[in-house]
């Protein structure tokens, strides 16, 4: 018998009480698949629901890293699916066998699950193998609303979120994609934008965007962006690449309109100040 647990608020944060009537794991459990956005990383951005359904699901499964993210909300009692890079199917696979079984499991993506994050390929799973499985996918604070909200309000109008990663997407397919929203003068947030492999798209990116904004475009850089080590700085598209830029940074490029005073970047939504 596994107990559900209640939220319940306290000065101190957020606690768990044990709900008396308890719940059966073989019965109102079954074939549950829940994916959960766990936000930027620290824990008190993390959601309510997303907390609860961590704390008690009897399987969480993950990438290594977003394990760690989360670890002191998971007990003993529970099962860990833990795989590194590039074993995405593998631990899907490996967690839908665990709901088939019966259990109740919780895939953690960071960010938002939704968002380049794990929730498609779950789907796409269920869908081809046919399963009988129940999946519920829980939002996060992604990338760019963390990044936006350490800035200041950058993303007030229209934005493009584009990743500079090829290794799922042609790089010509980004370029183009690049070079679109640079012409539609949105705000542009790019994810991935450099690794020790991958060290010319930034410049690239770059490159295009001169091509439609002006040299002064604030460009905002936000490095573990709601982590305990995040760092924070506001330059221009001129001199965007004299900062460190790496695959924990995400950068925020302005439109025509944006503009940065003090510690923020402000795109403007056009009310009369």
């Amino acid at each position: 018998m596994r107990t559900s647990s209640i939220i319940e608020w306290q000065e101190d944060g957020i606690t768990l009480k044990e709900d008396e009537t308890g719940r059966s794991d073989s019965s109102s459990s079954r074939g549950e698949v829940y994916v959960v956005g766990i936000g930027p990383g620290d824990l008190e951005h993390l959601s309510i629901k997303a907390f609860q359904i961590i704390k008690d699901v009897d399987v969480v499964a993950g990438y290594n890293t977003y394990i760690d993210l989360v670890d002191e909300l998971i007990s003993k009692e529970q099962e860990v699916i833990s795989t590194g890079m590039t074993k995405e199917i593998d631990r899907v696979e490996m967690a839908l066998e665990a709901a088939q079984k019966g259990n109740r499991v919780a895939i953690v993506s960071s960010g938002d699950a939704g968002v380049y994050g794990m929730a498609g390929l779950v789907l796409e799973t269920v869908d081809k193998k046919d399963l009988e499985l129940e999946v519920e996918i829980i939002p996060g604070i992604t990338a760019a609303n963390a990044a936006a909200s350490t800035l200041g309000a950058p993303l007030m109008h229209d934005y493009a979120v584009i990743s500079l990663s090829d290794l799922l997407t042609p790089w010509k397919v980004i370029v183009d994609r690049l070079k679109r929203a640079a012409g539609g003068d949105f705000v542009v947030v790019l994810y991935n934008p450099k690794s020790k492999q991958r060290q010319q798209q930034i410049v690239k990116a770059r490159e295009i965007f001169l091509q439609h904004k002006e040299p002064a475009t604030p460009v905002g850089i936000v490095r573990s962006a709601k982590r305990g080590s995040e760092e924070m700085v506001i330059t221009d598209l001129e001199n965007m690449l004299d900062e460190e830029i790496g695959m924990v940074t995400t950068v925020i490029i302005g439109n025509s309109e944006t503009f940065s005073f003090a510690d923020s970047m402000v795109t403007p939504r056009g009310y009369e100040v």
